[in-house]
């Protein structure tokens, strides 16, 4: 059986390349596709030297840094792959890797992270926050996405089953294609975020410095109460602001991009792990409570999946700076009845092992199906 797995695009390791990792255990042999690689060497061992083929877009001026400027281009430049040759597709999509072109002969399975969130229901959001919310360049960019949000339902067709990451997402499928689908939550490698009981005096935010992550949102809750010490872990375009809010804050360290050692060392020693993006899944939460660090997190999207509350973390009901104080104020109180082992026993529901088996029945069972 020839297989092809399909990816957006290679340009960092991060949640969606975790999935990916395990999809190509499942599958050694398998072929990959993508419209751009531009990941570093040094980060790409897990691929196991398997072949990435990339689209047009990989040979344009600035792609390297500038790729995402080609959205228009993105639904053209994924249709010209040809996986005539291969039996089975699989691919990992969040913009547009579910619509490859295949036949009735193969089985199409398409793990969706999400659709994609600038095109549907966060749209308004996309457009503030990148300042195009009127003027021509904003009519341009509405223009094309509404032509992608076509493309992108036709093409929901061609795939055999979806998967969704979680249940917030396969709400968001259904309300996107009117298409039903499986729910398999995305992998924790658990072996690696080791169990670590003892804690110290700070919390921890990390992830990619980028707007909807909101990061903004936890250092300054925490500019709010220089008592309580914050430990801020990676990096993005938004560094520079985060360094001006976090200036003149002696309780809030931002540490830069740090390995996975430095990480997850800092992640076993939190009090807590703070996180207040809206994510679809969500993984880093996952790998906090690994480490027995419980997580108080925003009520909202793949969070109130991972998060037990009461038993692995707290909620807290709204993205402002009061909500998240008070949450903080309300795990203090109650710090003393969060046992660290049920904080990673809740996590284990989200190995590796039970990743693979459950994406592996469901891809038989299909390939099945189809004859």
């Amino acid at each position: 059986m020839k297989v092809a797995i399909i990816h957006d695009w290679l340009v960092v390791n991060g949640g969606a390349e975790k999935v990916l990792e395990e999809i190509l255990a499942l599958y050694p042999d398998a072929d990959i596709y993508t419209l751009v690689d531009y990941l570093p060497q040094d980060s790409r061992d897990w691929l196991k030297g398997n072949k990435v083929y990339t689209s047009f877009i990989q040979k344009l001026p600035f792609a390297k840094t500038q790729y995402r400027n080609y959205f228009p281009f993105f639904p053209l430049a994924i249709e010209q792959f040809d996986l005539s040759a291969y039996d089975l597709i699989v691919s990992s999509s969040y913009c547009v890797a579910k619509g490859v072109i295949t036949s009735p002969e193969q089985t199409h399975v398409s793990y969706c992270h999400s659709p994609a969130r600038y095109a549907w229901d966060l749209q308004a959001q996309y457009l503030k926050e990148s300042g195009l919310t009127r003027g021509l360049k904003s009519m341009i960019v509405r223009y094309f996405l509404h032509k992608f949000r076509i493309w992108d339902i036709r093409t929901a067709n061609g795939v055999d089953l979806f998967i969704a990451n979680s249940k917030f997402i396969k709400k968001r499928i259904f309300k996107c294609y009117r298409r039903e689908a499986e729910v398999i939550n995305p992998p924790v490698n658990l072996s690696q975020f080791q169990f670590c009981g003892e804690k110290q005096d700070y919390y921890l935010t990390a992830s990619r410095l980028v707007p909807y992550k909101r990061i903004d949102l936890v250092i300054e809750a925490f500019t709010k109460m220089p008592d309580k010490k914050l430990k801020v872990i990676g990096d993005g375009p938004e560094m520079e602001k985060l360094k001006r809010l976090a200036q003149g804050h002696s309780n809030i360290e931002l540490m830069g991009f740090q390995s996975n050692q430095v990480l997850i060392k800092t992640m076993q020693g939190a009090r807590a792990f703070v996180f207040a993006a809206e994510e679809d899944f969500g993984i880093i939460p996952v790998e906090a409570q690994a480490c027995g660090t419980p997580v108080i997190a925003y009520g909202k999207g793949g969070s109130l999946e991972t998060v037990s509350a009461g038993v692995s973390g707290i909620h807290f009901e709204a993205q402002t700076v009061e909500s998240l104080t008070q949450a903080v104020h309300n795990f203090e109180s109650s710090e003393q009845t969060f046992d660290y082992a049920r904080v990673r026993q809740n996590a284990e529901k989200f190995s590796v092992e039970s990743f693979r088996q459950n994406l592996e029945n469901l891809i038989v069972r299909t390939q099945e199906a189809n004859g």
